[in-house]
């Protein structure tokens, strides 16, 4: 089967490409690279380099007619912009991105007849969980302007489902983390948000110190718990679904987390004992529309897909991310 990776150069879309690869699957990328790197690119995979703005070239890529092995029979959409605070501030610009490129991107599969799209959704679309663990009966009310963007891109593909036919995977993530165990993947986050790659790159001398937001909420130390889960987890995760929407044309949304809550400080406390350095942090005001805990329940992930979590254990995310970090300083 060939497969677009949307966003496949990209930190969570290589180590996809990377799990679909070892599985036999033919991949064309399609990154603009504004946050994806060429070295997160494999020699087995096409790349073209593009933007999901940009519908003509979606269009064209999905209307290929060449060889059966240029045919795009499904759909893998990581495109996004997704640093939660940074949406409160430039809403339209994540509007635009984010929702408008997702509409160019089914426009595109509509009109080539592909039917199948896995979606990279969020955690985010809860919002403050009323109970823990989340599960997808949850109600959904996003905190932040991404948790909605993405919230409604889950909206617009239920519509395409009933109305085109196109179906669809959402994968609710939670916090994504670790690199790929066999080293396989080393290109760096272009100027991360998440915790752990803002923790490594402060233990790597990239930057100063570690901004704590918060230490005042209500969890045993003070700091925000996450449902933290390993990139290579997801990538599995990704595969699973893939197979099985294309074995039942039905879709479906699930939760990916690793249900085990980790801390700020923990994970702070796990890279200063595993690196050996010190990480200087401070702790600074609230960031607007962080829940004070978010915890995953997987369990329909576990039923649908035979999916569960094994490398999302906090020195696995740790270790396998402080490798890839070590590799960068010493390519310096």
């Amino acid at each position: 089967m060939r497969v677009l990776v949307i966003g496949g150069a990209g930190y969570i879309g290589s180590h996809v490409v990377r799990e679909l690869l070892d599985n036999g699957y033919e991949i064309t990328v399609f990154d603009n690279l504004s946050l994806g790197r060429r070295e997160n690119l494999f020699d087995e995979a096409r790349f073209v380099e593009g933007d999901i703005l940009d519908r003509q070239a979606l269009e064209s890529l999905m209307s290929e007619r060449g060889t059966s092995a240029d045919r795009i029979e499904a759909i893998i959409h990581l495109a996004a912009l997704k640093a939660a605070g940074q949406s409160m501030i430039e809403p339209s610009r994540y509007a635009i991105n984010n929702i408008s490129g997702t509409i160019n991107i089914l426009a595109a599969a509509e009109a080539n007849g592909i039917e199948n799209l896995v979606f990279s959704s969020s955690a985010a679309v809860y919002g403050e969980p009323d109970y823990l663990p989340v599960d997808e009966a949850h109600p959904v009310r996003p905190e932040n302007f991404y948790g909605f963007t993405k919230l409604e891109i889950e909206r617009i593909l239920e519509w395409f489902d009933k109305l085109k036919g196109v179906h669809f995977a959402a994968l609710r993530y939670f916090n994504a983390a670790g690199y790929d165990p066999k080293g396989r993947i080393r290109g760096l986050e272009r100027n991360p948000a998440n915790l752990l790659p803002v923790i490594l790159e402060v233990a790597a001398g990239m930057r100063e110190k570690l901004q704590i937001f918060g230490d005042d909420y209500d969890t045993p130390d003070g700091t925000g718990v996450r449902d933290y889960v390993h990139v290579a987890d997801l990538a599995r995760a990704h595969l699973l679904a893939l197979e099985l929407l294309d074995k039942r044309k039905e879709s479906f949304t699930v939760n990916l987390g690793s249900e085990i809550g980790a801390s700020v400080k923990e994970i702070l406390e796990a890279a200063r004992r595993i690196t050996g350095m010190p990480v200087p942090a401070e702790t600074v005001d609230r960031r607007p529309g962080d829940p004070a805990r978010l915890v995953s329940s997987a369990r329909l992930a576990k039923k649908l897909l035979g999916w569960e979590a094994k490398y999302s254990d906090v020195d696995s995310l740790v270790a396998t991310t402080w490798e890839a970090y070590r590799a960068n300083v010493r390519d310096r």
